[in-house]
């Protein structure tokens, strides 16, 4: 793997003024706590829940070549701490050879302190060929360059195994939760007869299954594309899994459950919103027979008027009522759902329109019946005044009367009649002013 030993460079001396015993202790002593450093992260990264994951999957994808890539840096990563373990106990045993050390002994350690004292053969250095030429025999580093290496590997090879391990933690138990929900949900679909082929939420079941299916064997097989890095992180696992097709799933599911929910309401209510549906269409009914009826009797009774004709009863909403009962009996509440919240929008339509059309037919008798409140009470005012004889009065309360209650009534005609009555009342309910006292003779205004 590895081997730790003086270098050629020796023969020059050491790089930079010589160390003494106290700076030697003092950087033996950082290297030996750097050097539990280092293991401990090693070991911690070997038991690591996700490492041992990763060497057991059947890996696909971006993970699988991420993974090679990092079983190589682990496995350089081991043979770089092992040279660095040789020698760090190489120097140990050199500075325990004495408890003063000579100026040559001070001079060794200095060169393997400071120098490019540690040599690593070529296959743990660069376990695969280069590309950009042949592979080195052995390369050589100083005790902080080799550091700085191992490092470096173990955050990468770190980033990949938490990154992993994160998503595995994340995905798989939320798809399982959802996959349990789709379960119910489909059973619950199944006994409304929501089922694939027949309704198209339970064609929708059937795709978030398979895309369930899918999502999980993805996942499991291919953890890290489903990682979303943040932007300018550094740490290992620096960002979250991406949960993009998981959430569209279960807002689909959710939608679907809500619509199971509806068709359940409906079949518990189904028989009450049925009642009340037939009675609304037979309100619409007899409406409209009573507008037919009177419109016949407006226009025996109403002359020169315009009277609207009357639709006949609303058959389409009979039969789409009687349909939606059969749905009912036979337990059809996926397609009884829809058709019960159209019909009740159209039979109250329906109900209204039956309304407006006895208004608009039964106005010319409203008018008239107006017209002859009005005349009556004119003639009641008149006769609180004491002026009930006066002749002109009589003329005309008579002319109106005999159009107002005769049949057929021309409504336009019996509407002057009224307004000349009632213009004459007028005049002879407002004092004069002046002019004769005795009687005036006004037949010349009829």
């Amino acid at each position: 793997m590895g081997v730790a030993g003086p270098s050629p460079s020796f023969a020059g001396g050491p790089p930079g003024p010589v160390m003494d015993r106290d700076e030697v202790d003092r950087a033996l002593a950082r290297l030996g706590a750097e050097h539990e450093a280092i293991e401990t992260s090693l070991l911690a990264l070997q038991d690591h829940a996700g490492r041992r994951l990763l060497e057991g999957a059947g890996l696909t994808g971006v993970t699988k070549d991420r993974w090679a890539s990092t079983e190589q840096a682990i496995s350089l990563l081991w043979g770089y701490f092992d040279a660095y373990t040789a020698a760090l106990d190489d120097m140990r045993e050199l500075r325990a050879r004495r408890r003063w050390p000579g100026r040559e002994d001070l001079v060794e350690l200095t060169e393997r302190l400071r120098g490019r004292s540690v040599t690593i053969a070529g296959t743990a250095a660069h376990p695969a060929p280069s590309i950009t030429g042949p592979a080195k025999l052995s390369e050589q580093f100083t005790l902080e360059e080799l550091v700085s290496r191992m490092n470096e590997l173990y955050a990468s090879s770190l980033d990949m195994v938490v990154t992993a391990d994160s998503v595995w933690s994340a995905l798989p138990a939320r798809i399982d939760l959802l996959s349990a929900e789709l379960h119910r949900t489909r059973s619950l679909a199944h006994s409304v007869g929501v089922r694939p082929g027949e309704h198209p939420a339970g064609d929708e079941l059937e795709s978030i299954t398979h895309e369930l299916s899918t999502l999980r064997a993805q996942v499991i097989s291919d953890p890290l594309a489903f990682w979303r890095s943040a932007p300018g992180s550094s740490a290992p696992g620096g960002g979250r899994p991406d949960t993009e097709r998981y959430d569209r799933a279960a807002r689909v599911l959710e939608d679907i459950r809500r619509e199971i929910e509806a068709v359940l309401q409906v079949r518990q209510d189904s028989e009450e919103r049925l009642l009340r549906l037939r009675d609304v269409l037979s309100r619409a009914d007899r409406t409209l027979t009573e507008a037919r009826s009177a419109r016949g009797e407006v226009l025996a009774k109403i002359a020169a008027s315009e009277v609207p004709a009357v639709s006949g009863p609303a058959t389409v909403l009979q039969e789409r009522l009687a349909t939606a009962a059969e749905y009912r009996r036979y337990s059809q509440w996926h397609r009884l759902s829809p058709l019960l919240e159209s019909l009740e929008r159209e039979a109250e339509d329906e109900l209204l329109r039956a309304r407006e059309s006895l208004t608009a037919v039964t106005a010319p008798l409203a008018v008239r019946a107006e017209l002859r409140g009005r005349l009556d009470a004119y003639k009641a005012k008149v006769a609180r005044h004491g002026m009930a004889e006066d002749p002109l009065l009589i003329e005309r309360y008579d002319a109106a009367r005999r159009m107002l209650w005769s049949a057929p009534c021309d409504l336009r005609v019996a509407e002057q009649a009224v307004l000349r009555y009632q213009q004459a009342a007028a005049e002879v309910l407002v004092p004069r002013q002046s002019g004769p006292s005795g009687p005036t003779d006004r037949r010349g205004d009829s």
